[in-house]
């Protein structure tokens, strides 16, 4: 089946959105190929489309997110294509199954954490596994001079010379001109080409608002505007505090934070993506992975760290391509915040080897000990335990990683699986368990399907109210089940994850080198140094600045930036009937500060509609008159 039968067969689609096709055949030519496309820009269907085409084999994804991995596998099955994945949280039982269906020929996609790569075992194994492409998801964590660099992914070149013949195609949303040559470096592109798709979202205005309020303007934005929006922050304790003040203020909201719980967490999202609520106020845990097109507003409450995030959050405003606005708030005090990062960022090198022994202390690890280990990891007992400032223990933490000495999993798999280890004849011989058990197990059956073949995410609390029983009923039935070795059941936990992908060395053998430390953080200051002066500069397109940075020059200016807005009101003069027009709607608004539809304005005005529609959205595109509920008010 060719590529567009492909495409119609499992997506649906006619055709092909800009950029992917040109991807697609490169890859199949054999080119090692670097596709730079925007949040949204339908980055896997460049490889799950070609991943198809070959008649045995699997793609191989790395992809560092393993929510975004789940999601991914979750939606290939149900479109009846298989997948597997494998990353370090997983459990022995999981791991052989998903090694058994990759064997066995019942994967067409493997999805993999980069540090699955560090594990000479997985190594090996892969050296006897038929792989026709290899996939680099989130490239940019490739390169030291990216906003995410993360040294697992180098790794992936292990990877290359076990099957250099096999092309490689990386992808990202975000890149500078220099990440984007040192992806190709790093991972030793051969023949490779590079496919650029503009940076440039035309639908999305670019708007920033300075104020000293900026819950009030928050609060302003979303009432002079309609649809669903998102407002990021960086602190979870304001997550909460922003969403009960909206919802005070009538209008429907909610938090989201990597802290809460993961029934929690899919619940608001889903009321979220069903516009059951229409704002939802996150940390930057939330969005990747999840594409709403109809999103109207995005609002920066607090200043992002780079352009890189700003842009790729901002993108998840108007993916239907119609009109959007992307609101960034600024303060005087944030230029100072935003530097004040850079020390938090990186505490001195006494302070992260302390912070490392302490870990390994806490968490029982001897020298020499530790390799591939898994442990769950409470940060918040951890800090309180040891009177350690939080902001600097991750810091401590984010650099260990980098270097290669730990992983920190924050959202582990906090959902509950369950898998039968029984035969369905081995079913009938049971008759030990206990009568609350028994209907545990009977109504889990019933509820859930798949679960002889693989690991099946249940819900407890779902299982108690169907047979009208506490959780804890649940619970201790399951672990029953489990004892007797009729089921395998993983019970769900929330509490954080720490992975070490080597043993534990001596506290003074740990070394985090300049390329980790002083280069790093040289790229951190450039990088807020770019973001402030997008945020503070009012000389020149906003746009046009942004797109200076990922290598676009000479773009033009956007005509709809918050600075292009205020030269367009300067310069723009009106012919003497849309004068008279603006002038008309204005009297008529001054006497009527209630407010009037655009039905009213027409009666009244007495113009044909079109012109009445032209005047009514150049007063609102200036400024002039603000739109709220199909009505329209004179800005004062």
């Amino acid at each position: 089946m060719d590529i567009h039968g492909i495409l119609k067969k499992y997506w649906g689609f006619d055709s092909f959105r800009p950029l992917q096709e040109d991807i697609i055949n490169s890859i199949l030519e054999g080119h090692d190929t670097l596709g730079l496309m925007p949040t949204g820009g339908g980055k896997s269907i460049t490889f799950q489309v070609p991943g198809l085409t070959f008649e045995k084999g699997v793609t191989i994804v790395v992809t560092p997110l393993i929510s975004l991995m789940k999601d991914q596998v979750d939606n290939l099955k149900r479109r009846k294509i298989k997948a597997v994945y494998f990353h370090s949280g997983m459990s022995a039982p999981e791991s052989r199954i998903a090694w058994e269906n990759l064997t066995n020929g019942k994967a067409r996609f493997l999805y993999v954490a980069p540090e699955r790569l560090c594990n000479e075992r997985f190594m090996l194994e892969m050296r006897h596994i038929d792989i026709n492409l290899i996939v680099v998801d989130e490239a940019h964590c490739i390169s030291q001079w990216g906003y995410d660099f993360r040294p697992s992914y180098l790794n992936i070149r292990s990877l290359r010379k076990i099957k250099p013949e096999i092309p490689i195609l990386a992808l990202t949303a975000t890149a500078t001109p220099d990440v984007a040559d040192d992806i190709c470096h790093q991972l030793d592109f051969r023949n490779g080409k590079i496919f650029r798709k503009s940076f440039i979202r035309d639908n999305i205005s670019y708007i920033v608002r300075r104020t000293e309020t900026k819950i009030h303007e928050t609060l302003h934005i979303l009432s002079s505007t309609q649809g669903s929006a998102i407002v990021y922050v960086r602190s979870r304790r304001r997550c909460k505090e922003i969403a009960e003040f909206l919802l005070s203020a009538d209008i429907p909201a909610t938090f989201y934070h990597a802290g809460l719980d993961f029934k929690l967490k899919e619940e608001r999202q889903n009321d979220w993506q069903s516009g059951k609520t229409r704002v939802i106020v996150a940390t930057n845990a939330f969005g990747m992975g999840i594409d709403k097109p109809d999103v109207r507003v995005v609002v920066h409450y607090d200043l992002p760290p780079s352009l890189e995030e700003y842009y790729q959050e901002a993108g998840r405003a108007g993916r239907d391509n119609k009109p959007s606005y992307a609101v960034l708030l600024t303060s005087k005090t944030d230029p100072a915040v935003a530097r004040r990062r850079i020390s938090e960022a990186f505490p001195d090198r006494k302070v992260i080897k302390t912070t490392y022994e302490r870990i390994c202390n806490f968490l029982h690890i001897s020298i020499g000990e530790g390799y591939e280990s898994i442990k769950q990891y409470d940060i918040i007992k951890f800090c309180q335990t040891f009177k350690l400032q939080e902001k600097q223990c991750r810091s401590s933490i984010r650099l260990l990683s980098q270097a290669g000495y730990l992983q920190f999993i924050e959202e582990p798999d906090s959902r509950s699986r369950f898998k039968m280890t029984c035969s369905r004849e081995d079913l009938y011989d049971i008759h030990d368990l206990s009568p609350i058990a028994d209907k545990v197990l009977s109504k889990t059956m019933r509820l859930y399907t798949g679960l002889f073949s693989d690991y099946v995410y249940i819900w407890e609390p779902e299982i108690a109210s169907q047979l009208q029983i506490p959780e804890t009923s649940v619970y201790e039935s399951m672990l029953e089940i489990s004892r007797k070795k009729i089921a395998s059941y993983i019970p769900h936990s929330d509490i954080p994850m720490i992975f070490f992908p080597t043993a534990r060395e001596e506290t003074g053998n740990v070394l985090i080198g300049k390329n980790i430390y002083e280069a790093r953080k040289k790229n951190m200051e450039r990088r807020i140094e770019a973001m402030l002066d997008y945020s503070f500069s009012d000389s020149g397109c906003r746009v046009e600045r942004m797109l200076a940075y990922f290598g676009e020059k000479n773009s033009g200016k956007c005509g709809k930036c918050d600075i292009c807005r205020q030269e367009n009101k300067k310069n723009r003069k009106l012919d003497k009937t849309e004068k008279d027009v603006v002038t008309m709607i204005i009297d008529l608004l001054k006497s009527n500060p209630q407010g009037m539809t655009l039905q009213m304005i027409e009666r009244l005005c007495g113009k044909d509609k079109a012109k009445t529609a032209l005047a009514t959205t150049f007063l609102v595109n200036e400024g002039f008159l603000r739109y709220e509920n199909q009505t329209f008010y004179i800005v004062e």
